[in-house]
């Protein structure tokens, strides 16, 4: 396993650098001040469109796609560093690359599964930026950790399916862009294989019968950025049958196909906040005196920087195998690693936020440092994709396994 960069892993690197240098980091200020004069709350503030055109015309445009149909045709292995960059930046460097959630999953379900229609009249606009779009399987009454719970329901009537359920926490719902849902649900809750009851659906946003009922706030935060969080009805939703997803029953599989390269992303989006919290902690030591000296010859702040360096080294190096692993072998392949990157990283990760809030005092839970929006994005991940404790399951049977 070689994880040195690539020539043109490097030069991608280096151009990224500078664009978040350049661009990104003065920026986050302008937006703030720009979502404080706005008309809604969900809209995205101007500066926004200026970076995504900045990074267009850098070639910094959909990296995270494999594919050189649509995307950039890197591997998980030279995009991983290049998603940890953007990591540092998470409200507004994603989006201006066009490789936000939950839009990049989205993008990869119809680039792999989507028909020449559907990639024509949905896929083009969101690889462009013009759209955004939503990913809608968590239900309230349902404990969606197991994808076989979920229980909104797709029934086939004629040439059309209607669908009938309650979802929540839909990201980018709230978005006025999102102009398009895929939806997961049961075309057949009484089949023989609970795998294979799951069907996904493409809904517009505008269809009779879909309400968008409120935003639901994650640690008090409503993700502006990334067009919130939403609560969504369906009732008697109809759509054509040439928006189903593949084939009936094949949602399931369609789900975990999204969700082994969006944790790849995350991982490393999170390894990214991780440094941007370690760089915060440096600078607020050695400017801060407390008890006659610098909070940078306190032990225990010593002791805090040391750990988080060597956590963070290590969960790269963690994250950069699995990458090479779906690379070389597939996700399959990868499956006892990517359940470990989803445990280790968030976790550490949420652990070294913590301890940069401390190092910040008032400060770090205020608007006036990113910290404390952080922290809730990676706590978050504890649950997203699959809670911690789903991951230990399966990783857990898969190494008894070896022994029985």
């Amino acid at each position: 396993m070689d994880f040195a960069f690539d020539a043109r892993t490097e030069e991608l690197h280096a151009r990224l650098t500078a664009f978040m240098d350049e661009y990104v980091y003065p920026a986050e200020r302008t937006a703030q001040e720009q979502r404080a004069g706005l008309a809604s709350p969900w809209d995205t503030p101007p500066v926004v469109a200026e970076l995504k055109a900045e990074a267009r015309r850098r070639g910094l445009w959909n990296l995270f796609l494999p594919g050189t149909e649509h995307g950039a045709g890197l591997t998980n292995l030279q995009y991983a560093p290049l998603a940890e960059l953007t990591g540092r930046s998470p409200q507004l460097a994603p989006t201006a690359l066009n490789c936000a959630a939950p839009d990049t999953g989205n993008m990869e379900v119809l680039a792999q599964f989507g028909s020449d229609e559907q990639q024509q009249r949905w896929l083009r606009p969101l690889l462009a930026g013009e759209i955004r779009s939503a990913f809608a399987m968590t239900e309230p009454e349902a404990a969606s950790s197991d994808a076989t719970n979920i229980e909104t329901r797709i029934e086939r009537d004629g040439d059309s399916y209607v669908i009938n359920g309650r979802k929540w926490y839909i990201s980018g719902a709230m978005n006025p862009l999102c102009r398009i849902f895929v939806v997961m649900g049961k075309t057949d809750p009484d089949g023989a294989d609970i795998r294979r009851q799951q069907s996904m659906v493409l809904v517009p946003r505008d269809t009779p019968g879909v309400t968008v009922r409120r935003a639901m706030r994650v640690f008090g935060y409503e993700d502006h950025w990334h067009g919130g969080h939403a609560e969504v009805l369906f009732e008697d939703v109809r759509v054509p049958v040439g928006h189903l997803i593949g084939e009936e029953g094949g949602g399931f599989a369609i789900a975990q196909a999204r969700l082994g390269p969006g944790r790849i992303h995350h991982c490393m989006r999170l390894i990214g906040m991780a440094e941007r919290a370690i760089g915060l902690m440096c600078r607020r030591a050695v400017s801060r005196t407390a008890f006659g000296k610098p909070l940078a010859q306190q032990g225990v702040v010593q002791e805090w920087i040391a750990d988080a360096r060597v956590a963070v080294e290590q969960l790269r190096l963690l994250v950069l195998k699995t990458a090479w692993l779906m690379d070389t072998v597939g996700n399959k392949g990868a499956h006892t690693e990517i359940q470990a990157i989803k445990i280790a990283t968030p976790r550490t990760v949420v652990d070294i936020l913590d301890k940069a809030v401390q190092l910040h005092g008032a400060g770090g839970v205020s608007q006036d440092f990113p910290l404390a929006e952080l922290w809730a994005a990676a706590r978050t991940l504890r649950l997203a994709d699959g809670p911690d404790e789903v991951h230990q399951r399966s990783l857990a049977r898969r190494e008894l396994g070896k022994y029985r």
